[in-house]
């Protein structure tokens, strides 16, 4: 039995030092995109041995701290409630969405080097699946413009969410900010356009 419990914390010690590894990369890497292996493991608190032992290359570590932000845009996006009033829940997915764009493409130079675009698109998805889901919704509704294709309304919706991110990193919009400008500006993309005013004289 003893031997059965040495066994068990070595795992747990294992799933631990993984996990801090790739907490360690993800901070290193937002901030530098070159940070070496080196770097993030003095970031981790573990040897060389020890992240190498997890992971056998740079490569190996950047996927893995990729898929970790991408699953947790699933799980931060799953907990929007997508039967509620379609203009509430799209204030919920953007204000959910942004904050791990703004993670995510502090990211992108660095899986950029290792993974081609197509790889990178496939993390997007579950997330782009549940934006699609509520802008077919509006549509449907009629409360979301339909005179503007769904794959072009999703990429608009993308891009001011990643041109946020930029503008957060950049210092010229903080995060405050950001909470209430971005909500209004994507539902100005998506509202239906105001009837033609008939001016002619009568």
């Amino acid at each position: 039995m003893p031997e059965v419990r040495k066994e068990r914390v070595k795992r747990a010690d294992a799933v631990r030092n993984r996990d801090v590894i790739i907490e360690a990369a993800l901070t290193c890497l937002s901030g530098n995109p070159d940070a070496s292996m080196a770097e993030i493991a003095r970031v981790a608190g573990v040897g060389r041995v020890t992240l190498y032992g997890h992971f056998a290359d740079r490569k190996e570590l950047v996927g893995a701290v990729f898929a970790r932000t991408m699953d947790r845009a699933e799980e931060e996006l799953a907990a929007v409630d997508i039967e509620q009033d379609t203009w509430d829940c799209l204030r919920e997915l953007v204000q959910s969405s942004w904050r791990v764009l703004q993670q995510f493409d502090s990211l992108m130079a660095a899986a950029g080097r290792y993974y081609t675009a197509e790889q990178i698109r496939a993390h997007h998805d579950k997330p782009l699946a549940r934006v699609i889901s509520v802008l077919e919704k509006g549509r449907s509704e009629g409360s979301f413009r339909t005179d503007h294709s769904l794959a072009w309304q999703a990429a608009c919706f993308y891009a001011i969410l990643h041109s946020a991110a930029a503008e957060i990193r950049g210092g010229r919009l903080d995060e405050v900010a950001a909470a209430i400008v971005l909500p209004s500006t994507i539902r100005a993309l998506l509202a239906q356009p105001a009837p033609p005013t008939d001016h002619a004289p009568h």
